[in-house]
């Protein structure tokens, strides 16, 4: 995505005023490919292509390759690329990674969240 940000987008619509690009399409393809790599029983929920269902599987990969591609499409630098696993219907990771900063915010439920690796806190509002 990163690589792709200086170059003209093409640019679809989904509906009236969802935009999808290829850089949608290539960076969802990837992942998905890592995913069907190392988890090959699990399901997928894919932005773009929709879901990739595996009867049997409790784990559910949700996707979105690139979330804020009307920023991209307009070179605002406000994007990333969000991804997060269910078990059973529950959330129990999700990570972020904004391409522009380089930073990856993960999370998994019961462990806290990090931004590259050191952990996170919410600041205090008193």
């Amino acid at each position: 995505i990163r690589r792709m940000s200086n170059q003209q987008s093409v640019v679809d619509f989904k509906q009236t005023r969802d935009m999808v690009t290829n850089v949608d399409r290539a960076a969802e393809q990837i992942i998905i490919d890592i995913i069907q790599a190392k988890f090959p029983q699990h399901s997928i929920l894919a932005e773009e292509r929709g879901e990739i269902h595996q009867p049997d599987s409790d784990f559910e990969w949700i996707i979105d390759p690139l979330d804020g591609t009307t920023n991209f499409v307009h070179r605002f630098p406000a994007y990333c690329v969000s991804v997060g696993v269910a078990y059973q219907g529950e959330m129990i990771v999700g990570a972020i990674y904004d391409p522009l900063r380089d930073e990856l915010f993960s999370a998994k439920k019961g462990s806290g969240a990090f931004l590259n690796g050191r952990a996170i806190h919410v600041s205090d509002t008193n």
